[in-house]
């Protein structure tokens, strides 16, 4: 009788996806899913338990292992990490779709299933899951909590935990949670440490590591009704910080928890080494530089090659106390560019946006204003096998591309195209002439020293908004070229939450952005090119991209059980998106540059597809 009664609970609570808080309290439902725990076995006959999960292939760690390849086990604890970020926040939540959230909750305070190693491409390793187990076919992914797993109140991580926290991101988080909910068939939760997400179709390879990525949350101390609105109430976690001052906007300050649960994990040995991190936030890019060099600042990770090149010349440098860096990462360099809101009439015809492909002068912007250092990006995966400049479309592509192979420009197809380049004059006229000619295709001409439509005289005019000094410096390089030509654009530098505002609403003509890409695309891409996405505000599919051929690509990378088949599926979209036009490409550079004040230390080995701080340490005596 005890055990059909505390059935039909769990019946009740998978039926509604969501703990029925009103009905049961937290406090029982803790007890009766501790009673279930050791009264029923956990489902794992299908597949068995393990330590780690890779996108393809096996994981490189075996079981047991001592600790990451990239952390030093022996690093020192104490002392203060001031890190300093530009822009500012209004909101804590990160996982919402309202307010600008600094990148700190997750995984500081707040910790998803299992964690990420930055030593291979998409493996993940157990943390508040102990362990997972996944079927070939991956029809659907289960995990087990390790039973120390404690939130900062000392309460226990339990199942009903994460059914909850899956059940609040999904209908009130972002959409990339609401579309992995349309995948989910059911959720289970057969004892207090066990919880099975099963999946309405097999064959997507990323989904189960998505799923061991989300944050889990406390049910018993998170109100669903204020979960959008949170502004600075931080959540309770299972992190190994908690949140200790929060200066609105300005400034951030994390305490280390001595009492961290998962501090002797062997995902966890070495990292999280500083008592306390401070996280300073800066409206003025200069500020914040000047307030690295006066040591203010520990750490920076330098974006501009000006100031690499010449900003460092003072004392603190040439004595040593400051340490520079170029440290290699493997992972594709990934896009950013002047992002085309093709949803905008003006942006609307691919020949647009192909026209003004020629008229951004990168060499003579490269030349005089970055002495050379950049390389100019043409690929959204480039510098990586992941490329489609790697060569020509193979069989595999071809079957992948289907029909959408044909409408293929020749260069694309054998992988020999490249973004349009000047002579650096700043005055190309043979170029410019290539973009005045494809924008009389799109029915444009110029009538008195204006790019006009022919038929209506209403010029070829549109916004592009900024956040930076850095990006408006860019945004004037280009309306210089583009004034040759009769074309006026408006340049508008708004503050950082109106910017962020304006764009999850897809409220621009034009921005400067950029696609940040791991060793193993996935999900994401759907988020960034997917038509769904373009009609969702929050996603980042900020081109508004709509393609049936680009929506079908994705697919099957997501569904690709080889690396063969997935290389040749992000080949195949990489294709795509550089044939749509749908962002013109700026530049980046292969390696990461760094610059950290002597008294941080770092471990010999770094990761190979990220730079990460958290194995850091201060240098002792210091």
């Amino acid at each position: 009788m005890a055990e059909r009664a505390q059935a039909a609970i769990f019946q009740r609570m998978e039926t509604r996806r969501i703990i029925p808080r009103r009905a049961w309290p937290s406090a029982t439902i803790g007890i009766l899913l501790a009673a279930l725990a050791m009264a029923l076995p956990a489902r794992s006959e299908e597949a068995p338990h393990r330590h780690g999960l890779a996108m393809h292939g096996e994981p490189a760690l075996p079981e047991g292992f001592a600790h990451l390849p990239y952390a030093n086990p022996a690093a020192p604890k104490g002392g203060a990490l001031r890190l300093g970020l530009a822009g500012s926040f209004d909101s804590l939540n990160t996982m919402a779709i309202k307010g600008n959230a600094p990148q700190a909750m997750v995984p500081y305070i707040v910790q998803p299933l299992m964690m990420r190693s930055a030593d291979e491409p998409f493996t993940l390793y157990g943390l508040l899951a102990e362990t997972v187990a996944v079927p070939p076919d991956r029809r659907f992914v289960e995990f087990r909590l390790n039973p120390a797993a404690r939130f900062s109140d000392g309460r226990p991580v339990t199942s009903a935990d994460v059914l909850f926290s899956w059940d609040l991101f999904t209908t009130r988080g972002r959409p990339n949670y609401r579309t992995n909910k349309a995948k989910v068939a059911k959720v289970e939760t057969p004892d207090a440490r066990t919880i099975r997400f099963t999946f309405h179709s097999s064959g997507d390879q990323e989904l189960p590591l998505i799923l061991a990525m989300m944050p889990v949350l406390a049910a018993h101390a998170t109100d669903p009704e204020k979960f959008e609105n949170m502004g600075f109430t931080p959540f309770l976690g299972s992190g190994p910080y908690r949140l200790d001052e929060v200066d609105p906007g300005t400034r951030l300050s994390l305490k280390r928890r001595p009492d961290y649960w998962a501090k002797d994990l062997p995902v966890h040995r070495g990292l999280y080494n500083f008592d306390t991190i401070n996280l300073e936030f800066f409206r003025d890019s200069n500020t914040l530089f000047e307030a690295f060099k006066t040591g203010l600042l520990d750490l920076r990770i330098e974006t501009d090659p000006t100031k690499w090149r010449e900003g460092y010349a003072i004392p603190a440098v040439e004595d040593g106390r400051i340490l520079r860096e170029t440290v290699p990462i493997r992972a594709p360099k990934g896009m950013t560019g002047f992002i085309f809101n093709t949803r905008r009439p003006v942006f609307a015809d691919r020949r647009i946006r192909e026209g003004l492909f020629h008229l951004f002068d990168f060499e003579w912007l490269n030349r005089n204003l970055f002495a050379g250092i950049y390389r100019r990006t043409g690929s959204f995966f480039d510098e990586s096998e992941l490329s489609f400049r790697t060569g020509p479309v193979d069989a595999r592509e071809a079957a992948i591309l289907g029909a959408a192979l044909e409408g293929l420009p020749a260069e694309i197809r054998d992988g020999t195209w490249r973004p349009p380049a000047m002579d650096g004059t700043g005055r190309d006229r043979q170029v410019m002439r290539k973009a005045v000619e494809q924008l009389q295709q799109a029915g444009y001409g110029i009538r008195d020293g204006r790019m006009v439509q022919r038929e209506t005289g209403q010029p070829l005019a549109f916004e592009i908004m900024v956040t930076t000094r850095e990006k408006e410096r860019i945004a004037l390089a280009f309306a210089d070229t583009l004034k040759q030509v009769g074309i006026f654009p408006t340049i508008r530098l708004v503050d950082s939450s109106q910017y962020w505002a304006r764009v999850r609403q897809f409220q621009f003509d034009m921005i400067i952005e950029g696609y940040v890409v791991g060793p193993s695309p996935g999900q994401e891409q759907g988020n960034r090119w997917s038509s769904r996405a373009a009609e969702t505000p929050g996603t980042l599919n900020w081109a508004g991209v709509r393609s049936p051929d680009i929506d079908r690509v994705i697919a099957s990378l997501l569904a690709a059980r080889s690396r063969e088949d997935f290389v040749a599926s992000v080949r195949a979209l990489d294709r795509l998106l550089v044939a749509g036009h749908y962002v013109l490409p700026l530049y980046h550079v292969s390696d990461r540059w760094v610059a950290r004040w002597k008294h941080i230390s770092r471990p010999a080995t770094t990761a190979a597809y990220d730079f990460l701080h958290d194995s850091f340490w201060l240098t002792p005596n210091h």
